[in-house]
């Protein structure tokens, strides 16, 4: 009998945002590799995500382990991009926030106040 060994490309799709996806899911490759750092297994996994499937989180594990450096650095620059979009959403909301004090400053002073009259206001 002959075994007829076959290989086979992990099952990650990249979406449009250039994000790692497994299988036909759309459970993130680092949230998968970060439910197996934190000790959980492969069938835990698929429990807590029920739109994987076994084997696809087996392959990616498997991927993972052997190929740790590159995905390694695939989470590294996932993370920059992640902390980037945090510092955006925390300038708007700065940016914001600055809006609404002017907003506040200005119905506070210039309608109960006499002018003049220093205004001091929080977000």
């Amino acid at each position: 009998m002959v075994f007829n060994v076959q290989t086979e490309a992990p099952p990650l799709n990249e979406d449009a945002s250039g994000a790692l996806r497994v299988g036909g899911s759309r459970v993130l490759l680092e949230i998968v590799v970060r439910a197996f750092r934190d000790g959980a297994t492969p069938e835990t996994i698929v429990q807590r995500y029920s739109t994987l499937e076994l084997p696809d989180v087996y392959a990616v594990l498997a991927y993972y382990l052997r190929h740790s450096n590159e995905v390694e650095e695939y989470l590294a620059k996932r993370e920059q991009k992640a902390e980037q979009v945090r510092q955006r959403i925390k300038r708007a909301v700065n940016e914001h926030c600055i809006r609404l004090r002017f907003i506040r400053f200005t119905n506070i002073c210039y309608r109960l106040q006499p002018p003049g009259s220093p205004c001091v206001t929080t977000c």
